[in-house]
This record gives C-alpha cells, sequence and structure tokens, in this order.
C-alpha cells in the first residue's frame, strides 16, 4: 500500500506490505535495493493505534 498522500511525482512517502507473519515498510523513492524495515503484525498494530490516538 502506498499513502494516500503521495502524488504522481513522487514526495516523501513509505509503502507497506503484509504477510501472514509480518509488515515491511519501505521509502517509496528507493524502488531498486533500498532497505526494508521488517516488523511483527502485533507490532506493526500497536504502531498505528498510537499514531492515530
Amino acid at each position: 500500500f502506498k499513502s494516500s498522500y503521495s502524488g504522481t511525482n513522487g514526495g516523501d512517502c513509505v509503502e507497506v506490505a503484509a504477510d501472514l507473519d509480518a509488515v515491511f515498510i519501505r521509502d517509496s523513492k528507493a524502488l531498486g535495493g533500498g532497505p526494508i524495515l521488517r516488523v511483527r503484525r502485533g507490532e506493526w498494530a500497536a504502531f498505528v493505534a498510537l499514531a492515530v490516538e
């Protein structure tokens, strides 16, 4: 998933993908091999819950 705030001209955004065990986060500008952060689904859920408070 790419941020809905990301326009078609790039920008400073993150992309998030999930599988059964983990969530993966990366910089949308670094598609060709930038770092990918991997967190457990429970940790991601806790982060999102705090972020929307």
